[in-house]
């Protein structure tokens, strides 16, 4: 049992589990009765997602140095008491029972899911 990290609106791994989309906006053009069975996401978990403003901030982060900017904003985003209860939720859940959270990002390393793992990873998750 454990929390996997993957791209949303791609093929589920078997034994993923619940998926939740850490996302700030639902995909476009997608019904929401459509989400799940179009591999976005069964459950919506926007408060995990980075503010608008930083999504902006990701988006145009076109070197090291406005990435790690980012990633610095939005690691204090989390310290927000009702994001670090989730972190702490979702870490003691992956003790118990197999899961998966998630962006649309290509490229998960330069996407705040590769944030959001090192944040699970620090408050006791267990990592697939």
């Amino acid at each position: 049992m454990a929390v996997r990290i993957v791209r949303l609106g791609t093929p589920r791994a078997r034994g993923e589990g619940l998926r939740l989309g850490t996302v700030r906006r639902p995909p476009r053009g997608v019904p929401r009765a459509e989400h799940a069975s179009r591999d976005f996401y069964d459950v919506w978990l926007p408060d995990l997602a980075p503010s608008e403003a930083l999504v902006k901030e990701a988006l145009h982060a076109s070197d090291e140095r406005a990435w790690t900017r980012f990633v610095r904003r939005y690691r204090a985003e989390m310290k927000r008491p009702e994001a670090a209860r989730l972190l702490a939720l979702l870490a003691a859940l992956s003790h118990q029972t197999s899961f998966s959270v998630g962006c649309y990002c290509a490229d998960e390393a330069h996407c705040h899911r590769s944030v959001l793992k090192a944040l699970l990873l620090e408050h006791g998750a267990d990592v697939a």
